[in-house]
């Protein structure tokens, strides 16, 4: 069977549910122009000057979407 989840994927989930982890955050965004939340890794700047990283790890459902299994029929 085939599948759409990588690696880091799963790497992403594992962390998120370890517990072991205090840099998860809940991001209020758009995907393809649509309102949307996201979980993201938010990463502290190395220096007083830096700027906050923030990597999107997983989005939303948003009412536009259409999620389907690998045959096309509705998830």
């Amino acid at each position: 069977m085939s599948t759409n989840i990588r690696r880091d994927h799963v790497s992403a989930f594992e962390a998120l549910i370890s517990g072991c982890f205090e840099n998860f955050a809940l991001f209020s965004c758009f995907v393809d122009g649509a309102p949307a939340s996201a979980i993201v890794a938010v990463t502290a700047p190395e220096d007083a000057g830096g700027e906050y990283v923030i990597t999107p790890l997983f989005v939303s459902v948003t009412d536009t979407m259409v999620v389907t299994d690998h045959g096309g029929r509705p998830a």
